[in-house]
């Protein structure tokens, strides 16, 4: 007589669908999963200890590094603690501007989500269609910051720059020439918000393209439909949010609960599942990315009728601009003492916390009087639902672990910090 014992696997950190540095201790019973133990820490770079030795403006950099998928969200949850803590309160354009490009990065979350995610479970097209229309947002980072993807965008008091009155154009190469070349820049004739109207019209017929590759799909319904599914209980209970929670049909979205920034002011609907299955997070993401397109455009026609400051005109906070610099010793002083020894934040603590793309992501900030925070806590929703790893994935199949670490969109960058 042969006994069976239940044998371990290493699943990642190697793995392309672990996602980066997951490690994944399965605990295997034949095909089936008996226990997951997620091994995290390899990506640890330590942001919350290296923001307490830096002033406080010099860690935006590292927000943007932590979810690397939606960078100016985490942006914004850092600058909104400062500014709670400074009782500074941004212009009512660069509100707007933030809004808008909230929206825009939760479209680029979502779209190379929804890539990778389908690449995990053997849908190769759809990654190709995702990142075509993910070029043309990168491109408005590119154009507002200078970087695609590490923006520093945001500032406590506003936002960096203006939107710019030209967007950038392809150049001729022997590739793109001619017609080609013309329909390529066939968008970029005008400024920046010109560029993201005509994006948002095209939008919704790029998405329907992507839902018609998964949506009905045989074989992606097979993959995701009744695959980790998660009650409402157990989703509340494991302290899950964004599509996560929504999916299970909780309808809970800090933009609606608890708005910031401008979003009281704009129209959408918040999408919500039924089954709490991996097909319904899908939806709820797609969904999601049509709300944001609609959102976009609504903050485009505001900024359109409504030019103004985008920072404030308090040069212990803003740096004053370069042309004061060059005439007056006073502003040269305030730029000097801005870039060496940042600014005094009043002794306190807050909280301050955004509807990321994929969860809340909430910044805990506490300041002895300082130029550089006492302590920093990031509250990053990836790490909060990979903690319910073993719970959900417990009597499944082995590919349904990709099928579910693609539903939780973990990122590592803030799982580890």
């Amino acid at each position: 007589m042969q006994e069976i014992k239940n044998y371990t696997m290493n699943f990642g950190p190697q793995h392309p669908a672990a996602h980066g540095v997951l490690r994944l201790v399965l605990e295997m019973d034949g095909e089936t999963i008996v226990r997951a133990d997620p091994h995290i820490g390899l990506l640890h770079r330590a942001t919350e200890k290296l923001a307490e030795s830096k002033p406080f403006n010099q860690s935006i950099g590292y927000m943007d590094r932590l979810d690397y998928v939606s960078m100016m969200c985490n942006e914004h949850a850092y600058v909104r603690a400062i500014e709670s803590l400074l009782g500074v309160e941004a212009p009512e354009r660069a509100q707007w501007i933030r809004t808008m490009f909230d929206e825009i990065t939760r479209i680029l979350n979502h779209l190379m989500w929804v890539g990778s995610n389908a690449l995990d479970l053997g849908a190769m097209a759809v990654f190709l269609y995702a990142f075509r229309e993910r070029e043309e947002l990168m491109d408005c980072y590119e154009a507002v910051s200078g970087a695609r993807m590490h923006a520093t965008y945001y500032r406590p008091g506003g936002v960096y720059r203006d939107l710019p009155e030209v967007m950038p154009k392809y150049g001729e190469s022997k590739w793109h020439k001619g017609k080609d070349l013309e329909r390529r820049n066939a968008w970029r004739g005008g400024s920046m918000l010109d560029f993201l109207d005509a994006f948002c019209a095209d939008f919704p017929r790029r998405v329907d393209e992507y839902e018609e590759l998964l949506t009905n799909n045989r074989i992606w319904k097979q993959r995701t439909v009744d695959i980790g599914i998660v009650s409402p209980e157990q989703a509340l209970a494991w302290g899950m949010s964004g599509p996560m929670l929504r999916g299970s049909g909780v309808e809970w979205d800090l933009r609606k609960k608890q708005p910031y920034a401008k979003y009281a002011d704009v129209d959408f609907d918040i999408p919500v599942g039924v089954k709490g299955d991996c097909y319904d997070r899908y939806l709820v993401r797609v969904e999601e990315m049509r709300q944001s397109n609609r959102i976009i455009k609504q903050c485009v026609d505001w900024l359109r009728a409504n030019p103004g400051p985008v920072m404030v005109r308090n040069y212990k906070v803003a740096p004053p601009s370069r042309v004061e610099m060059k005439d007056d010793m006073e502003a040269l002083i305030h730029h000097f003492k801005l870039f060496t020894e940042g600014y005094s934040v009043p002794a306190g603590e807050t909280y301050s916390a955004v509807e990321a793309p994929k969860g809340e992501f909430g910044i805990y900030l506490v300041s002895d009087g300082a130029n550089k925070p006492f302590r920093l806590k990031c509250r990053a929703p990836s790490f909060v639902h990979l903690s319910s790893m073993d719970a959900i994935v417990r009597g499944h199949m082995l590919p349904d672990v990709v099928a579910m670490i693609g539903t939780y969109d973990v990122v590592f960058g803030e799982v580890d910090r």
